[in-house]
């Protein structure tokens, strides 16, 4: 006999050899019903899988996140089948799980296969589902298992089987379909009841440009048809969201193949939302102790060997800057942080300066794979809002409350209000692989925890999933579609005060090393935006909106006092622009309201004569007739409320 424990607690004796699924039909037919996997010792696993030791057992169903993507996992193999069936002596390649579906990536060949195609595979998926064909995993000798690609003649899982060892192999077969495949799986097809092949794309053997151009092929399912309406409609919404569609319609930035890949181009409307978003952060890091600073688009090469990003960056980033002197090599900056550990040392430090908060919005640049770019959130020259805290060990948790409440104070001004934060600390199994003491180590750990246990944040602590150099904390943010962002993130460096050899003077009147931490509440100003942008579908806040009012003449005859009412209204840093097209006021008024500008100032002749304006405001309609000085008060009164600091 084996023991079982359930997530409560609770221990089950069962006999060796007893499967998850066993266990489940123990508790209950239904909960079996919904069972797609388990969770054995901290190791997903097929349901069916005999279990032969004592262990923890968690029964993972379409709600729990690992069991989504067994399913997913298994859908791919499932449009594998299809494929197979259309697209006889097709090479496959790899099919993983994602965060949202899964994908299969295939050597066509000869055969030409388009969007229209997906049609036929997404039908004969439901046709195959139907059957409830189980998923039979078998161990493989690595001989046995390289005999049966060759016959395939194809050459990619043979590439696959050349990095596996010998009693590691396994292959999974469904209906007429077996594939290399480490698992998990689901119990059989049928749990698959609602399909949707999405998209088509092209995608390099292995991520190597220099490798073979494969055939990518997206996909989701889900176990109820309303389930998968319900993603299409959101699919719909994200499509209408698409920060790349709403940049080009709100005039905001640009990309130019001449200029290059992956370098936005912010053009003057985008820059000056860009240039208030810089300035409501710089004006909460000013209230915050924090010191701006800026430096070089470019360093020495001897600096980043230094601080190790030449180590990681160097060879699959943009390759040194020569100049005419043989001994100089620059590279283009894809960090901040050297600077800074740099200029901390311009003098020498004491322990009464500390912490020393340098802050800076530093455009850094990294090399992508032009197929990984997309819009603002992937590219090549982008802006970090970086800062770097340079403290003791005991100032780190006083460091960490006040970064979270500027973090926190970002998200409420900018109405993102469902967010998780993650700790990411050491692996308690192999504290060997981390530099700093484990006193430092400790302390730091404890501290961000108490930071977050005081500021009562909603956290996932996940082991192991520290830096080398210190543990972190990120902030996972929720936009308007439900999609899940990283956003905002927190690390502790023991790392490049070593490399750097910083120091300060202690009470103690001996070298100290400082604790360095980084910090991004925005992360990067291109990637920012780009969420910003698609989690309020361009309806930005009153005090970051591009256009805060619409001048609206009635005809003609009034549209020099509302170029003058413009120019005063300006001065009360109030920005808009005068629609002085002949057209009727009703359909102005449509226009500006379907272009999200927040107030409407309607012109004719009882508000030119009184030197007045009648106020509409979008989604409330009518405010009434007010003199210029009630509007600018209305107006710098919300953006007041808007900006105000956490209560």
């Amino acid at each position: 006999m084996i023991n079982i424990t359930l997530p409560d607690g609770t221990v089950k004796q069962v006999e060796n050899g007893t499967s998850a699924m066993d266990i489940a039909k123990g508790i209950s037919e239904g909960l079996a019903r919904n069972v797609l996997a388990a969770d054995v010792n901290n190791e997903i696993i097929d349901a069916n899988r005999p279990i032969n030791i004592d262990a923890s057992l968690r029964l993972l169903t379409w709600n729990d996140t690992d069991g989504k993507s067994t399913m997913w996992h298994s859908s791919a193999h499932l449009m594998a089948e299809a494929i197979e069936f259309y697209y006889p002596g097709v090479k496959l390649a790899i099919g993983p799980p994602i965060k949202n579906g899964f994908y299969y990536d295939v050597d066509f060949m000869d055969y030409d296969i388009h969007e229209d195609d997906l049609v036929k595979i997404e039908q004969k998926m439901k046709e195959l589902a139907k059957q409830k064909n189980t998923y039979d995993r078998k161990e493989m000798s690595k001989a046995d298992a390289i005999e049966y690609f060759k016959e395939k003649d194809d050459e990619y899982k043979l590439e696959l089987l050349d990095g596996l060892e010998d009693g590691t192999i396994t292959f999974y077969t469904q209906g007429n379909f077996t594939d290399l495949c480490r698992g998990p799986h689901i119990p059989h097809t049928g749990f698959i009841k609602a399909i949707k092949l999405t998209s088509i794309a092209g995608a390099y053997w292995r991520g190597d440009e220099t490798r073979k151009q494969l055939t990518r092929i997206y996909g989701v399912t889900f176990p109820k048809n309303s389930e998968l309406t319900e993603y299409l409609e959101k699919l719909e919404l994200a499509k209408a969201r698409d920060h790349r569609k709403l940049g080009k319609e709100l005039d905001l930035f640009a990309f130019s193949q001449r200029v290059g890949q992956g370098l936005p181009l912010w053009l003057p409307k985008g820059a000056a939302l860009r240039e208030r978003l810089e300035n409501f952060l710089k004006k909460a890091q000013k209230a915050g102790g924090y010191d701006q600073v800026i430096t070089p688009h470019i360093g020495s090469k001897e600096l980043y060997v230094c601080s190790g990003h030449y180590a990681k960056y160097g060879k699959d980033s943009f390759q040194p800057i020569n100049t005419p002197d043989e001994n100089e090599e620059f590279l283009l900056k894809p960090m901040n942080c050297p600077h800074h550990c740099e200029i901390f040392k311009t003098r020498p430090r004491s322990y009464k300066d500390l912490p020393i908060r340098f802050a800076e919005f530093g455009t850094v640049y990294r090399y992508e794979q032009s197929g990984e770019l997309h819009g603002l959130t992937r590219v090549r020259g982008f802006t970090q809002d970086d800062a770097h805290i340079f403290c003791t060990a005991d100032q780190v948790k006083n460091e960490f409350v006040k970064v979270i409440d500027l973090v926190l104070y970002i998200f409420k001004t900018l109405k993102f209000e469902t967010f998780k934060a993650q700790i990411s600390l050491r692996d308690p199994e192999d504290s060997e692989k981390y530099i700093g003491s484990d006193e430092n180590w400790e302390k730091a750990e404890r501290a961000i925890i108490e930071a977050t246990a005081e500021r009562d944040l909603k956290t996932v602590i996940e082991y192991g999933e520290a830096a080398f150099y210190g543990p972190k904390l990120d902030f996972m943010v929720e936009d308007a579609l439900g999609r899940e962002w990283q956003l905002g993130t927190i690390q502790v460096d023991y790392n490049l005060p070593e490399r750097f050899e910083l120091e300060y003077t202690g009470s103690d009147n001996q070298k100290h090393r400082p604790v360095m931490i980084h910090r991004a509440p925005f992360g990067s100003m291109e990637r920012f935006v780009a969420v910003l942008l698609e989690h309020c579908a361009g309806d930005f806040p009153l005090w970051l909106t591009t256009d805060q009012i619409a001048i609206l003449p009635i005809s003609d005859n009034y549209n020099e006092y509302a170029e003058n009412l413009l120019q005063l209204l300006n001065n009360y840093d109030i920005r808009g622009f005068v629609d002085d097209r002949n057209e009727k006021i009703g359909k102005k008024i449509r226009e500006s309201e379907l272009n999200k500008i927040p107030f409407m100032l309607i012109i004719g002749e009882q508000e030119a004569t009184n030197n007045q304006l009648s106020v509409r405001q979008r989604g409330e309609g009518d405010k009434g007739v007010m003199s210029v000085e009630e509007f600018a008060k209305l107006v710098n009164a919300m953006i007041e409320d808007e900006l105000a600091l956490n209560d």
